[in-house]
């Protein structure tokens, strides 16, 4: 037993940390009824693996703030075009994980920071691009692609909802009695990363966060080293805070013309250094 369920733990910790999900074709043709300007894009990583993702733009403002949006675990992203109306303004890039929606290829850890990148740098290549007005939004597991994006190219700002400080310190939490420093494969240190980044952070963390305790979003708030706000969602558990009333006016305010052209004093009052 000492040997067998770390074994197995470790076999199937893909499964576990990547819960695939599918695009259905119905789910796909809605999208096409419901959503007439957003088109389907597909891009090729480094490694041939063909990746998806939805761009949802803004009519007649090519120069609007651009938002890469790196989901959950067991997200198939496109449910967050029904969100993207609560950020009028603001276009979005929504990917789909290597494995998920129409993405071909497997995730982990390296694969999906990888093609992060490679979602960046297709996002320079639409027209009126500009790094100073492109943002990340990770959420969940996707806190930890952000974060490494980050470290690797320009962006106007990172926001982080639920996040977390590493994946290894949420696993020690749930599975304090196994060895997780060996056995994990898949380790998103985003907090290694924190103390180097110096772009502005929105981190929002659900005062009742169920699958990942506040604690691990807090740590990962304090080590981060640029200009940075918290809002604890009160009351809100890890997959309600959308629903909180403070989560999209936070959203909104955050890419404001005020923080467009990366620091500016006018950050002081929202932002603490």
């Amino acid at each position: 037993m000492a040997v067998g369920l770390p074994l197995v733990v470790y076999l199937a910790q893909d499964a576990l940390i990547f819960y695939r999900q599918p695009l259905p074709e119905a789910r796909r043709a809605e999208v096409a009824t419901r959503f007439p300007l957003v088109q389907e894009v597909f891009i090729q990583a480094a490694d041939g693996t063909k990746l998806h993702a939805w761009h949802a733009r803004v009519p007649g403002a090519e120069n609007s703030p651009l938002v890469l949006y790196f989901g959950g675990n067991a997200e198939e992203a496109s449910w967050m075009l029904e969100e993207t109306g609560n950020a009028p303004g603001m276009s979005w890039l929504i990917v789909n994980y290597r494995g998920y929606g129409l993405s071909g290829g497997t995730p982990g850890e390296a694969a999906l920071a990888s093609d992060a990148i490679e979602w960046f740098d297709y996002a320079m290549t639409l027209p009126g691009a500009d790094s100073k007005r492109i943002y990340v939004f990770g959420r969940s597991l996707g806190s930890g692609v952000a974060v490494a994006l980050a470290a690797q190219r320009p962006l106007a700002g990172v926001i982080l909802a639920t996040p977390f400080d590493s994946l290894a310190a949420v696993a020690k939490h749930y599975y304090w009695y196994l060895p997780v420093d060996w056995l994990l494969k898949h380790r998103f240190d985003s907090i290694a990363l924190a103390p180097t980044l110096k772009q502005p952070l929105l981190c929002l963390i659900a005062e009742r966060d169920e699958v990942i305790p506040p604690v691990h979003g807090e740590r990962l708030f304090d080590a981060w080293g640029g200009a940075k706000r918290k809002i604890v969602l009160q009351e809100a558990g890890h997959n309600s805070t959308d629903a909180h009333p403070m989560f999209w006016p936070a959203i909104r305010e955050f890419p404001g013309s005020r923080y467009s052209a990366g620091h500016n004093p006018a950050l002081t009052p929202l932002f603490l250094r």
